[in-house]
């Protein structure tokens, strides 16, 4: 095994457990770093095993929230209320997943430029929600009414897009739809429980037949670091935002953009 394969394992799953749950592209940055170092990912085995890392990390960090909502459905009718909520959450993405996977994966997912543009569209959008606020209705994200959490499952469904990102969009429509920044981020999370697990599950069995022994270790090795990047980031994340908001993610996302149109424009990717 080819010790450079390893480092460059560990390199994405770092990059993407610490971006998969900010609002930046997860999927942009993986696609543009990818193909910025050479690495070879046939059938995109490698970022769907890695990507399971991420999911397990935030799982083990509600997990007495899961815990406590998994025990109380037969009895407890707030588990009940939030179960379903995630439900009618996830199912706009997941419908319009299903339909439109095989053109994302085939097209759009080669399309750096159109990565580039999303970053900066959600930056400029991030920061016009920052700047002009809805009314607060909602403070803690277990208590989101249903019709609110269906927005933003609505809201989920424009992160099919690469470089629009999937907590970038949940948490831009639950700012939008009155929850308070803690309360949407925290939503985000949430809400990526289902909708993360459904898109591996679907994933792996796309790319199943493509994972050889060769690629074991690189996979162990990138979701080892994804599940340990993430699992420091979320907490931190929670708390960054409820003090200073997500100007700062804006203005990353709007630099990042540019510096990739113009790499692109120049021809060094």
């Amino acid at each position: 095994m080819d010790v450079a394969d390893l480092l460059r394992a560990a390199l994405l799953g770092i990059l993407q457990g610490l971006t998969e749950f900010l609002p930046v592209s997860s999927t942009g940055h993986l696609l543009i770093v990818q193909r910025f170092i050479g690495y070879d990912d046939p059938g995109g085995v490698f970022t769907v095993m890695i990507q399971l890392g991420s999911i397990l990390a935030v799982m083990w960090l509600y997990r007495q929230r899961i815990w406590d909502v998994v025990t109380g459905l037969p009895t407890k009718p707030e588990a009940r209320r939030f179960a379903l909520m995630l439900f009618f959450a996830f199912l706009p993405a997941a419908c319009v997943g299903l339909i439109a996977n095989s053109y994302i994966r085939n097209e759009l997912y080669l399309r750096l430029d159109l990565i580039a543009i999303a970053l900066i569209l959600g930056g400029f959008a991030m920061l016009a929600i920052e700047k002009w606020p809805p009314k607060v209705e909602v403070k803690d994200a277990a208590e989101t009414p249903i019709w609110r959490a269906i927005g933003v499952g609505v809201f989920q469904t424009l992160a099919l897009i690469p470089g629009v990102s999937r907590s970038g969009a949940t948490i831009f429509g639950g700012l939008t739809l009155g929850l308070d920044r803690r309360a949407a981020a925290e939503f985000s999370f949430f809400l990526a429980m289902p909708t993360m697990m459904g898109a591996f599950v679907m994933d792996f069995i796309a790319v199943k037949d493509h994972i050889t022994s060769e690629r074991a270790a690189e996979i162990a090795v990138g979701f080892v670091f994804a599940f340990i990047s993430a699992w420091l980031v979320v907490k931190p994340f929670l708390n960054f935002v409820t003090k200073v908001g997500f100007g700062p993610f804006a203005w990353y996302r709007i630099v990042a953009g540019a510096v990739i149109l113009g790499v692109l424009a120049l021809g060094w990717l």
